[in-house]
């Protein structure tokens, strides 16, 4: 049975799903993709870390970037295949309203 490529659902780790699932956000949140630094608070791991991750899933096909450009990541991955994000990774919510 033959199955056009389309078909096939991108394969990736959950952590890479992670990722993939935060650029997206912030790209629609923010109408621009996130810095390297961004992935490195939101994620608090290293920059090497981060840098490794962002080459892994280049490599795999589900992250274009261009070099010298900041700023420049685009998801490969179709939304309805990406992970919900997930919050935590020390990530604290903020709670602006007082008590009345």
């Amino acid at each position: 049975m033959n199955r056009a490529a389309s078909d096939f659902l991108p394969v990736f780790t959950p952590r890479q799903g992670q990722y993939l699932a935060f650029i997206h956000a912030y790209t629609l949140v923010n109408g621009r993709p996130p810095a390297q630094a961004d992935i490195q608070r939101f994620f608090q791991v290293t920059p090497p870390s981060v840098h490794q991750m962002l080459l892994t899933l280049e490599r795999g096909g589900l992250i274009s970037r261009r070099p010298g450009a900041p700023r420049s990541i685009a998801v490969l991955v179709d939304r309805s295949d990406l992970p919900e994000l997930e919050p935590g990774y020390g990530q604290r919510v903020k709670i602006t309203v007082t008590k009345y």
